[in-house]
């Protein structure tokens, strides 16, 4: 792989990469360093993409792997409310929903982040994160219905 070449994976991917990782980590340093090492693991592997698709599914499932890997470890810090402040949106109800989305269990926030943020479908969803295309089905409705139910008690 070329300077050239990471260079111009690193300006199309950062923005969705930071989000994967952010969502995961809460906090703005574990997530910059959760990005670094999704990178510099690219530059290590040398990985040559198919397509524009195949280049997205690898980013994204070796920073959810990351992200995962780093959660797991006893040094893990808390997140801090104020590092929250300093993500920036388009409007407070995407805001809002985004939040809400986040705080589901890992495997619900997996297939609605990847679902209605990236725009994969349930089946590439299921390649992406190596479940059945059934669970993923499954995994949609019940955050659906999780969102529906929160949604429906702040009213």
């Amino acid at each position: 792989m070329t300077k050239e070449n990471l260079e111009d994976i690193y300006k199309r991917r950062f923005a969705m990469v930071y989000r994967v990782c952010f969502s995961y980590m809460k906090n703005t340093s574990d997530t910059e360093d959760a990005v670094a090492d999704v990178f510099a693991k690219l530059l290590k592997k040398g990985v040559v993409f198919e397509s524009q698709e195949h280049e997205k599914a690898w980013l994204l499932r070796v920073a959810i792997n990351r992200c995962k890997d780093n959660l797991r470890h006893w040094w893990r810090s808390n997140s801090n409310i104020d590092d929250h402040q300093n993500i920036e949106s388009d409007t407070l109800q995407e805001d809002y929903l985004l939040e809400m989305v986040m705080e589901l269990p890992n495997q619900y926030k997996d297939v609605i982040y990847l679902y209605y943020y990236e725009g994969y479908g349930t089946a590439e969803i299921a390649k992406i994160l190596k479940k059945p295309h059934s669970t993923i089905r499954y995994h949609m409705r019940e955050a659906r219905n999780s969102l529906k139910e929160i949604l429906e008690n702040e009213e």
